[in-house]
């Protein structure tokens, strides 16, 4: 018992030692505290805040906020793109099923799957996306 305490304190050591030194790294790395995203409002209310590459270009991150009580029409993009729910309830219509989604959930769209989203609630809803390209919106016929 008494060496699987030394053991987790030791890892735990380490951990925090390898966080110091990743913090402390230069170079490609990026740090952005909350107060420090530059979002721009878009069409409908929509927010966005680049946190890496470039949107209009190639794979990018980016903070996407949309605003209390939107739903978006029949929609696609042309990335595969992950998407983390930060704050706030959506609800996704992908392949004709409807997803409740809050903070913490994730999920992935690819090969252009057409999608609703419909924010619940009386609060925004705030995602991260990852996208393995670059990002634009392509409505429905």
């Amino acid at each position: 018992m008494k060496t699987n305490l030394t053991l987790v304190i030791a890892l735990a050591a380490a951990l925090f030692s390898a966080a110091s030194v990743l913090a402390g790294e230069t170079g490609n790395s990026v740090v952005l505290a909350k107060a420090d995203l530059k979002w721009t409002v878009g069409g409908a209310g929509i927010a966005s805040a680049p946190v890496s590459g470039d949107m209009a270009k190639g794979p990018c991150r980016f903070f996407l906020k949309y605003p209390a009580g939107l739903v978006t029409p029949m929609h696609h993009h042309t990335a595969n793109h992950h998407v983390t729910v930060i704050s706030g309830t959506i609800t996704l219509t992908v392949g004709g099923k409807e997803h409740r989604l809050g903070p913490g959930s994730y999920f992935m769209l690819a090969d252009r799957a057409a999608h609703v989203a419909r924010v619940e609630g009386g609060e925004d809803a705030v995602f991260f996306i990852q996208a393995e390209g670059p990002w634009d919106v392509v409505m429905a016929k």
